[in-house]
């Protein structure tokens, strides 16, 4: 049966409340018949001795008589007694057993009597006074066990058997038997079935309002769409009793909230890849155009051309080619970074004379287009604990995009101060244009071509970002659009 989880617990439940109420009614039942049993020994329990004492009487009377003296009740005495006991008390049957429990003396019909003796050890239980109830053999089934009463007959001082005497009787089981159809016990049987009715509503209840966050949770799984920006969470309830199904709806809307960030990040992720795709092609197909048209000229036209045309063609293709090669190594470099093949060898080393190699390495070019490189350190000179070969990347990856968006005549200038929590701020600023507003976001998180007069495939960019996480820390561009571009990071002190 393809049931709901709530249908499989209300059909559980119902099978063990009827189990329950089975359970319950076969106990009530076996105790009240238990407690009837053990009342009706109780209020007996002395009528055997009494039977005995008549019996003994008749004997000495029978005898006084001057009947021959005999060892015991005549057949004929002992039904005639046995009769008229049973006929003042029909719920008890009368039997005398000799020694041994073999019966010597009844008043039952013809053909009633199953059993020519009874086991002795319940009567010994019995005249030893143990708890009741105690259940002896009845004569009048095979194995049937009932309460009794019994007590020792004597003739003199001579034990001569037992009176045994049976409280409930076949016209007792007869009349017992009729009374289970009876209004009473019909009562009782609709008193339990309304309260078992009554049970069951209150469980089911229980279970829809137990069950009921379960319901958000499951109504939340038939709707979730992965096509969709947002998933649709169970608003999240905090504080209050938390049991175990609010505890599972909180971390299931804390899994969701996840999930959306992750898969809001893989979308991102998808659009930054291609991006990267189409920004690499377009940034690799113009210096490949060049180099083609080129080498192409110089194929074609090549008897037709001078040496000095010639070297101006091959200047020019040499030239695109080496920017080629450099646009490739930074693509290698950043998906070294990014896979994690490349990890950071930390060393202690002075920033300064890292500034100092990075400026020379800048001179010509700054001098060439006019601009002044400038460097703000504190005495003493800071020390901070790095690898020293990407932290000089992330320095010549930083100079080279100021220098070459920095118009002629202007700054490029990096400061070095302490920070807080034994960090060292770096700052890199130049007085170009700045980056416009709407390439913000996106700057450290895929290459972007810059409008106007600066077009850049970014790689450097994220190559300096990449380099900064394996150190633990992250660049920042805090510069107005039309101020110049400032990028800052911090490195832990030596």
């Amino acid at each position: 049966m393809n049931l709901t989880l709530s249908q499989r617990l209300s059909l559980a439940f119902c099978l063990l409340l009827l189990v329950c109420c089975g359970a319950s009614a076969w106990l009530q039942i076996r105790a009240n018949i238990m407690h009837e049993k053990e009342v009706v020994q109780g209020l007996s329990r002395g009528l055997a001795r009494s039977i005995a004492l008549d019996a003994q009487l008749m004997q000495a009377d029978e005898d006084s008589s001057g009947q021959p003296p005999s060892d015991g009740l005549g057949p004929a005495a002992v039904r005639r007694l046995f009769n008229k006991l049973m006929s003042v008390n029909p719920s008890v049957e009368v039997y005398l057993l000799d020694n041994d429990g073999r019966i010597v003396g009844h008043a039952a019909p013809a053909g009633h009597l199953k059993r020519d003796r009874v086991d002795l050890a319940p009567i010994r239980r019995l005249l030893n006074n143990e708890p009741l109830p105690i259940q002896g053999d009845d004569p009048r089934s095979d194995r049937g066990r009932k309460v009794f009463s019994a007590a020792i007959l004597r003739s003199g001082e001579q034990k001569i058997g037992y009176i045994y005497v049976i409280l409930q009787s076949e016209e007792h089981d007869r009349l017992a038997a009729r009374a289970t159809a009876s209004s009473v016990l019909r009562t009782t049987l609709w008193s339990m079935a309304v309260v078992a009715a009554l049970v069951l509503v209150a469980g089911l209840i229980a279970f829809r309002l137990i069950t009921r966050p379960l319901h958000r949770l499951t109504k939340t799984m038939q709707q979730l769409d992965t096509r969709a920006d947002q998933l649709a969470l169970p608003e999240p309830q905090r504080g209050g009793p938390r049991d175990e199904i609010a505890i599972l709806e909180q971390s299931f809307s804390d899994m969701g909230a996840r999930i959306n960030e992750q898969w809001k990040t893989m979308r991102q992720l998808d659009n930054d890849r291609r991006e990267v795709v189409a920004n690499i092609s377009h940034d690799l197909r113009t210096p490949l155009g060049s180099i083609h048209g080129y080498l192409e000229t110089l194929s074609l036209k090549d008897a037709t051309l001078t040496a000095a045309e010639r070297q101006h063609y091959l200047g020019i293709a040499l030239s695109q080619s080496q920017k080629v090669g450099r646009l490739a190594q930074a693509l290698f470099e950043l998906a070294r970074l990014e896979h994690g093949a490349v990890q950071p060898e930390l060393e202690p080393f002075s920033l300064s004379d890292l500034i100092q190699d990075v400026f020379q390495k800048f001179e010509l070019q700054a001098q060439e287009k006019g601009i002044r490189l400038m460097a703000t350190l504190p005495h003493p000179a800071p020390m901070v604990r790095a690898d020293l070969g990407m932290i000089e990347r992330v320095l010549t990856n930083l100079f080279d995009n100021a220098i070459r968006h920095t118009p002629s005549g202007g700054e490029v200038e990096i400061i070095v101060k302490p920070a807080a929590a034994g960090k060292v701020e770096v700052t890199v600023a130049d007085t170009g244009p700045g980056v416009p507003a709407t390439m913000r976001e996106n700057l450290f998180r895929r290459p972007v071509a810059l409008q106007g007069e600066y077009r850049v495939g970014g790689l450097g960019l994220l190559t300096v970002n990449r380099i900064l996480q394996l150190h633990g820390g992250a660049i920042a561009l805090v510069s107005e659009p039309g101020a110049g571009a400032v990028f800052r990071f911090t490195l832990d002190a030596a």
